[in-house]
Order: structure tokens, then C-alpha cells, then sequence
């Protein structure tokens, strides 16, 4: 007789993850951030939801002192905070006093709130320290630990970050959370584009991608063929690019909220291959959906690239004055750089070596300042050839403009009216 075979349940290790980066001690990156009331209460009530959420649950009830629920109430009172933050510090006041009976999902969904609110305020410490609260308290959930790997890798933190997005993919793969396994891939994948290394990207967002398509996951295909998109691009794969954007477009439809990125990428491909009138066709059509002044600076910024390159002088200078006064308000913004760099691309491709020259030293100041060397690599360049035209008395026609391929209209067509469509369906 056979003996029956043993099977053993295959146990997932999920691998710990980075929760503190230089800083001095726990919680201090709120305190540098927001040096008021305000700041002080953020910085008591996350850690007190990292000791909380340490503890097992049968230790959890004895945890705070007290009265400790009602001095919190008193800061929360003196600091005056938003109404949007307002509802989450009071629930997680309420754990403080009733640290025995508070439901974890509860909790993490108030610090969730709180992260919310300090990233869209430019306050990354404090986002990253109540997101990984929220995961303290929610453990085991997946998509609280790919939040934290999202935030990390937006601060360049980048050990944290795939500690991060490397424990969501166990999670997740233990759990059936199969949207948060896709998005994690994708997450190491735009990792790996940040520091430069595209293989390795590469390969992250197939993994991606085949976790998308095996779990009818649309919107992260589409994520995930944009990415694979902009990879090839930086390879100057054209043929590989341009059949990635059309899946992608294809994948995302009209209504999706990244479709505008997408539209902006693909068009962005075009002025590099120099064929400007369909990426100005989807660049006009772009800017209704601009609403934040650093992304309206972006797009004209690319009409006047891609205007020069038509020849287009009206809407050239229309747009160049309109950037060039936007940036003499505030020239501090993330993009800035790149954005004076496109402004001097589209002047010396008119002639206009004065303003390039212009445009250009001024991006090379900015990018020498923030320390972003591929903009300050292309803008010196710029100032140097600009120079040497001006040097010369060069007031030459702009460059022979290449021909767009009859594929390149009909698309940039197909995406002015799903850009258009998706502002009339709102």
C-alpha cells in the first residue's frame, strides 16, 4: 500500500520594511515640517498609533494613561485645524481613550485621511509618517504598505521604498489582493526608471502587466502599457513606443484619469522626433485640463516648443509670454527647469538665439541649484550653441521640419477628441 502523501501549506515569508530614514528620532520629520500646534499634536498622535498598532490586541487596552484622550482634545482645540482634518484627529483621538475597543481599520482609514491631507500640502514627512501608521494598525493589508512605498519613493527614499513595495507583493500574494500585487510591480518598476536603471524597470512593469491581464485588471494594464511606453522611449525604441502608446490609449479609454499623462507623453515623443504638428495638435488640447499653475506652465511650455517647430510665431510668443511672467511669480516649482529648458529649444528653433540664451542660463541655474544634472547637462548646451549663433550674427530660418507620418496625425486626432470628450463628460 501507498503511503499517503503529506502536503504542508507553503508559508510566504513577508520580509520586513524600512520605517525611519536619517532622521534623529521617531516622528521628527513632522515636527520640522509644521512648527506650531498643530505640528505638536500630529506628532503625539502618530506615535501613539505606532505604539498602539505594536501591541498585541489583548495588551492594547491599558496602553494610555488617563485623561491623555482629553489633553489631546485640548491641543486639537488650540491648533485650529482644517475641517477636512478635523474628523480623522478626533478619531484617533477617541483610540487614545478607548485604545481597548478601537477597530484597526477604523484607525488606519483616519490616518489614511491625515496622509491624504499632508501630501496634497507638501508636507511629505508627515505623509509618510501617518501612512506607515495606518499600515501599523492594518498590518497585514497590502495596500497600506504599497501607500508607504509610493510616498517613500516620491521623497527619493529609495531603500525604504522597495522594502515597502517588496512587503505589499507578499501581503498581497498571501491575501488574493491582486490589484495591490499589479500596482506594487509597477511601484518597483517606476522605482527603477527614477534611479536610471531601465532593465530592471523594465522588467518590474511586465510583471505588472501579466498580473493585470491574469486578474481582468484594465486600468492597471493601461498603467502598466504607459510605463513599458516611457521606457521605451528612453531607449529609443520608436517602434516599440509607438505601438505601446496606441495599447495603452486603447486600454485606458477616454474617461481614465491618466489619459491626459499619457496624451502628454506620447505628444512629448513627437516634438523629439521632430514631428510638431500633431504633438502641438495634443498639446492645445492638453491645456483645458491644466488647472494647477506648475501644470499650465508645462503645457504652454511645450506649445511653445512645438509651435516654433510648426512655425507657428503668433502662438509661439503667446505662449512665451505667458510662461515667461508666470515664472518671474515663482520659478521655485518642481518643474521649472525643464520648463525654461523648453522655452530655449523653442526660441533657438525660431532664430531667437537672444531669448534662448536667456531661457537657457536661467534653467541651468535652477537645475544647478536642485541638483538635477540631465536638465543642467541640455541647458548648458543650449546656452553655448545659442552663443555661438548670436556670436555670429547667425539669424538663420529654423531647421527643416520633419514630416509627421500620416499615423501620427490620425492618432494625435483620436486623442484631441477623447481629451476634449472626457472635459464635456465631466
Amino acid at each position: 500500500m501507498t503511503p499517503p502523501v503529506r502536503r504542508t501549506t507553503r508559508r510566504w515569508r513577508t520580509p520586513p520594511a524600512i520605517t525611519h530614514g536619517g532622521e534623529a528620532f521617531e516622528g521628527v520629520g513632522v515636527l520640522e515640517e509644521l512648527k506650531d500646534p498643530l505640528g505638536a499634536l500630529l506628532w503625539q498622535v502618530v506615535r501613539d498609533v505606532y505604539l498602539w498598532g505594536s501591541l498585541p490586541p489583548e495588551e492594547r487596552g491599558e496602553v494610555f494613561v488617563p485623561g491623555a484622550d482629553a489633553a489631546l482634545l485640548a491641543m486639537l482645540r488650540q491648533a485650529e485645524v482644517e475641517v477636512q482634518l478635523e474628523t480623522p484627529l478626533i478619531g484617533l483621538v477617541r483610540l487614545v481613550g478607548a485604545p481597548g475597543t478601537a477597530r484597526p481599520e477604523s484607525v488606519a482609514m483616519a490616518c489614511q485621511h491625515v496622509a491624504a491631507w499632508a501630501d496634497a500640502n507638501g508636507h511629505s514627512a508627515t505623509s509618510i509618517a501617518f501612512a506607515q501608521a495606518a499600515s501599523a494598525a492594518v498590518p497585514h493589508d497590502a495596500a497600506a504598505a504599497y501607500a508607504v512605498g509610493r510616498i517613500a519613493r516620491r521623497r527619493t527614499e529609495y531603500a525604504r521604498a522597495e522594502t515597502w513595495f517588496r512587503r505589499a507583493i507578499a501581503l498581497a500574494r498571501q491575501s488574493g489582493d491582486w490589484t495591490s500585487y499589479a500596482l506594487a510591480f509597477s511601484g518597483l518598476g517606476n522605482l527603477y526608471v527614477q534611479r536610471g536603471n531601465y532593465p530592471a524597470a523594465r522588467r518590474f512593469h511586465i510583471r505588472a502587466l501579466r498580473a493585470a491581464r491574469r486578474h481582468s485588471l484594465r486600468q492597471i494594464q493601461g498603467g502598466a502599457l504607459h510605463d513599458l511606453f516611457v521606457i521605451a522611449t528612453a531607449a529609443s525604441n520608436t517602434g516599440e513606443a509607438e505601438r505601446l502608446a496606441r495599447a495603452a490609449f486603447e486600454a485606458y479609454g477616454a474617461e481614465h484619469p491618466r489619459l491626459p499623462v499619457l496624451a502628454h507623453d506620447i505628444a512629448y515623443l513627437w516634438v523629439e522626433q521632430g514631428h510638431f504638428g500633431p504633438a502641438l495638435t495634443v498639446f492645445e488640447a492638453l491645456l483645458p485640463h491644466l488647472k494647477r499653475h506648475e501644470d499650465r506652465m508645462v503645457g504652454l511650455a511645450n506649445i511653445v516648443r512645438a509651435a516654433a517647430g510648426v512655425g507657428d510665431r503668433l502662438r509661439f510668443d503667446q505662449a512665451w509670454d505667458e510662461v515667461w511672467d508666470g515664472l518671474a511669480r515663482n520659478d521655485q516649482t518642481e518643474n521649472a527647469a525643464q520648463v525654461l529648458l523648453e522655452l530655449a529649444h523653442g526660441a533657438e528653433q525660431v532664430g531667437e538665439f537672444e531669448r534662448a540664451e536667456r531661457a537657457a542660463d536661467r534653467a541651468a541655474r535652477i537645475a544647478r541649484d536642485r541638483g538635477e544634472a540631465r536638465v543642467l547637462l541640455s541647458a548648458e548646451a543650449v546656452v553655448e550653441s545659442s552663443r555661438r549663433s548670436r556670436a555670429a550674427r547667425l539669424r538663420t530660418a529654423p531647421a527643416a521640419r520633419a514630416a509627421a507620418p500620416d499615423e501620427s496625425d490620425a492618432f494625435a486626432a483620436d486623442l484631441a477628441r477623447s481629451l476634449h470628450a472626457s472635459l464635456v463628460s465631466r
